[in-house]
């Protein structure tokens, strides 16, 4: 079968090959008649813009790259449909590259995007080697990092307010008297760049309660991670009434390792997670979190490449993603 051609298209539709290609590309210089018959012959001759021609000319591949640790955590699949639909509605592709939190296959994805010639990169929740990752930048102009902090002038920043987060996810249990309040954390657990684990900690200082800790446990952030060290903490400290969770996945073990260890949720432990993902209002309890607009945030950072794009000698200010509570049957019985 013969491969239609723009210029089968401009001869069937009876205009210029270049009336043809501002159709294709919106380029707003012909009427909107033409441009719909235009589109209209598109359609039915079957006609496939070559990408490939149009990016010797644009300088662009119309391909982006998107890099998230586990695309099977629920976080992220959202974000993920945030970014591809703003993609799309600029022309944009998107390939999307998983990491398992690995460094090196953090690093490993990053290259393999840079080969295929990706006009720029959104990391969402980055775990490469400062130096790597800035050695990386140094050579790749336009970077969107999401959840990380980063100085370097090829790279925008895009943050929820953990810091804030971890205080309304803390402050809230305080509020319903809990005192001995647990946390499940990452193993990067004290690194001060670990806001959420800072905010519970502030939350606490604030109510005059030093931080202890015995209550709190590391752990993988998962749903086994989350069950594994709920049942260590509610052993090693059975006066423990609540538990701040870094993330809901962590937050749904927590309330199996309860109910397996005769724990009633909320009667006897309140339990409160971090993002919002969408079984946390469908499991039972209905857990309590904080709220991540993780659609928007993939909007915001697919718009956001775009500006590094547009203007790549611009700096960008970090932009910071404000966080709200919302309070479920997990801590509210």
């Amino acid at each position: 079968m013969k491969k239609v051609t723009i210029e089968d298209v401009a001869k069937t539709a009876g205009v210029s090959r270049q009336t043809v290609s501002r159709a294709i590309n919106d380029k707003g210089e012909i009427s909107q008649v033409t441009k719909e018959h235009v589109l209209a012959v598109v359609e039915k001759l079957g006609y496939r813009p070559n990408r490939l021609a149009q990016g010797m000319v644009t300088q662009r591949t119309m391909t982006l790259g998107l890099v998230v640790p586990d695309i099977t955590n629920l976080f992220f699949p959202e974000v993920a449909r945030g970014v591809q639909d703003a993609g799309r509605e600029n022309g944009y592709n998107i390939l999307l590259c998983n990491t398992d939190d690995d460094p090196e296959e953090e690093m490993i994805n990053l290259n393999s995007l840079a080969d295929h010639q990706v006009d720029g990169i959104i990391m969402v929740s980055s775990c490469a080697n400062e130096q790597r990752l800035a050695a990386f930048a140094d050579g790749y102009p336009s970077i969107v990092l999401v959840n990380r902090d980063f100085n370097h002038p090829n790279v925008s920043l895009i943050k929820t307010n953990n810091l804030r987060g971890g205080y309304l996810a803390t402050e809230h249990l305080l509020s319903l008297g809990h005192r001995q309040i647990g946390m499940i954390a990452p193993p990067n657990y004290r690194d001060s760049k670990i806001k959420r684990a800072q905010g519970y900690q502030d939350a606490l200082r604030a109510a005059g309660i030093d931080p202890d800790p015995n209550l709190v446990a590391i752990g993988e952030n998962t749903l086994q991670g989350g069950y594994q060290e709920t049942l260590k903490l509610l052993r090693e400290n059975p006066e423990m009434t609540a538990v701040f969770t870094y993330n809901d996945l962590m937050a749904l073990g927590a309330i199996r390792a309860c109910r397996d260890a005769g724990r009633r949720v909320p009667a006897d432990i309140a339990i409160i997670g971090f993002d919002d993902i969408s079984l946390a209002a469908m499991v039972n309890p209905s857990l309590s979190s904080i709220h991540v607009d993780k659609y928007e945030l993939g909007q915001l950072a697919l718009t956001r490449l775009l500006s590094k794009l547009d203007n790549p000698g611009n700096t960008l200010e970090p932009l910071l993603i404000d966080l709200s509570l919302v309070v479920r049957e997990s801590t509210a019985g």
